[in-house]
């Protein structure tokens, strides 16, 4: 199942660049990147929900499909936590910049020595994922967070992590993730059940951080851009794409020029390292039955090859 699915991901991906446009000059007079807009396919969409996420949901039809591709089954629990958050918006700083040159940080282990962190650092918007830190790491990832991409169970819960000037993006895969958001809003007990691994028991970001990704997002990336298919057989695990293919995409939706570092999984060798912090190996990801780390490999490759994105590892 694995190989044809990313055979034809490979057929659908190369078709669809093929056809993108190479006119540098064309692309150099505007900050309107074509590439993206052609590549997403899709009308111009809100990033992230707001309160009224009931109207466009019912537009695309998501509210007929359970999460995480839709908001079905976690309606109650949406409509608590977006009237708790005061923004739905890209942030005025970053809404303002007119051509928005972007890097996307993974937490892959290439970028352990690579002495990143001050380009990093130069870039106007600055995405990274899950509970990857910068703290002690400065030199190779740098120290500026823009986004952060993330869900209940991975989302930092020390405030030594805290950065006043970092939005988070909340992933939400399923019901509990909502119900844990609202019940943090709340200022209730939160409860733990229906999660791999124990969430956040408290939120270190004030609620003007907070954003919900929109599952038209996450849709966006399994079904058009890395073709998997919208029903898997019992027999075999969903795959689901990885934080980090998810937040290339986010870039793609608001920013004009994207970069990205740190995404390079080595399977051939399961004793390098994982990630650039930490102690795991990539024998970790090479036992995740919830990914398929070959066709995003392939999916990138292809941005890359057509000078879509740019990898600076």
């Amino acid at each position: 199942m694995l190989v044809i699915i990313s055979v034809l991901h490979v057929f659908t991906v190369s078709v669809l660049l093929s056809r993108l446009p190479t006119d540098p000059i064309k692309e150099y007079k505007s900050c309107y990147n074509e590439k993206f807009h052609l590549l997403l396919n899709m009308s111009e969409i809100e990033p992230f929900l707001c309160e009224n996420y009931r109207k466009q949901s019912a537009i695309f039809g998501t509210n007929k499909v359970d999460l995480p591709y839709g908001t079905r089954k976690g309606e109650r629990y949406f409509d608590v936590a977006l009237k708790k958050l005061p923004k739905c918006d890209l942030p005025d700083e970053i809404r303002n910049i007119s051509c928005k040159k972007c890097v996307v940080v993974g937490n892959g282990g290439v970028l352990r020595n690579s002495t990143l962190g001050k380009k990093i650092d130069s870039y106007d918007v600055i995405i990274r994922m899950n509970d990857g830190p910068v703290l002690g790491y400065e030199d190779d990832v740098g120290q500026k967070t823009t986004f952060r991409l993330c869900y209940p169970e991975s989302i930092f819960a020390d405030s030594l992590h805290y950065d006043p000037n970092t939005t988070v993006v909340l992933m939400m895969f399923k019901p509990h993730d909502v119900k844990w958001l609202s019940e943090l809003l709340l200022h209730r007990t939160v409860s733990t059940y229906g999660f791999w691994r124990k969430p956040a028991m408290r939120l270190i970001y004030q609620p003007h951080q907070l954003r919900v990704l929109n599952p038209l997002i996450l849709k966006q990336v399994s079904q058009n851009l890395l073709n998997f298919p919208t029903s898997f057989p019992k027999t075999e695990k969903p795959k689901h794409p990885t934080t980090g293919i998810i937040a290339i995409t986010l870039a793609l939706h608001i920013c004009n020029e994207v970069h990205i570092a740190g995404f390079k999984y080595n399977l051939t060798s399961l004793n390098s390292s994982l990630h650039y912090y930490g102690n795991d190996t990539m024998s970790v990801m090479a036992q995740n039955e919830y990914h398929n780390i070959s066709a995003e490999q392939m999916f990138l490759r292809d941005l890359i090859d057509h000078k879509t994105v740019t990898n600076l590892t």
